[in-house]
C-alpha cells in the first residue's frame, strides 16, 4: 500500500512539474503600408535574431551574426538572400522585388526595413510569406496591412503561406 501512494504521489507531481513547462513561442510580426502619395509599398519586419540567424546557418551552411553593428557584407548578403526567397510580393498580378533600406535591433529582435517603389496603382496584393517557417514548423508570421485608409491582418504558417488581398 505504502509503495502505490508513493507511485502515485511521484505521478502527480511528475504531472503537475511537466504542465508548467515553458514554450517558446515563435512568431515574427510585419507592418505592411501603401502609400498612395509616394507610390510605394513600405515593408518592416521584426524578427527574432536567434530564430532568424539560425534559419540561415541552416540553409546555406553559414553562421551569421545578426546582433553587432559591424557586420560583414557577407552576412548582410546573406540575410537579404534568405528574406528575398522567403517574403515575395506581386503587386497587380506582377512580381516585385523589394529593396533593403537598413537594420536595427530592438532587444532580441532584428527590425528590418524595405520599400517597392514605382506602385502607381494597387488593385491587388499576393504575399507568399515563409519567413522561418522551413526552419520551424511552429513558426506564424503575422502581416499587418494599411492600404487605403483599410487595416487587415493575416497569419502565415507552415501550412499557410501565401494569401491574396484585392482593393
Amino acid at each position: 500500500m505504502k509503495k502505490a501512494i508513493f507511485y502515485l504521489s511521484l505521478g502527480i507531481v511528475f504531472l503537475t512539474v511537466s504542465s508548467f513547462e515553458m514554450h517558446k513561442f515563435y512568431a515574427a510580426i510585419f507592418q505592411v503600408n501603401y502609400v498612395k502619395e509616394k507610390k510605394m509599398i513600405q515593408i518592416t519586419s521584426r524578427v527574432f535574431i536567434d530564430d532568424l540567424a539560425k534559419a540561415i546557418e541552416k540553409k546555406y551552411n553559414k553562421k551569421i551574426d545578426l546582433a553587432s553593428e559591424k557586420q560583414a557584407t557577407e552576412d548582410i548578403n546573406l540575410l537579404n538572400k534568405y528574406i528575398s526567397e522567403n517574403l515575395i510580393f506581386k503587386v497587380n498580378g506582377q512580381p516585385k522585388t523589394f529593396r533593403f533600406l537598413s537594420k536595427e535591433t530592438e532587444g532580441d529582435v532584428l527590425v528590418c526595413y524595405f520599400s517597392i517603389k514605382d506602385i502607381s496603382k494597387l488593385k491587388s496584393l499576393e504575399v507568399y510569406n515563409s519567413i522561418l517557417s522551413d526552419w520551424n514548423a511552429e513558426q506564424q508570421n503575422i502581416m499587418h496591412f494599411t492600404a487605403f485608409e483599410e487595416k487587415r491582418s493575416l497569419l502565415f504558417t507552415s501550412s499557410h503561406k501565401c494569401e491574396m488581398l484585392n482593393y
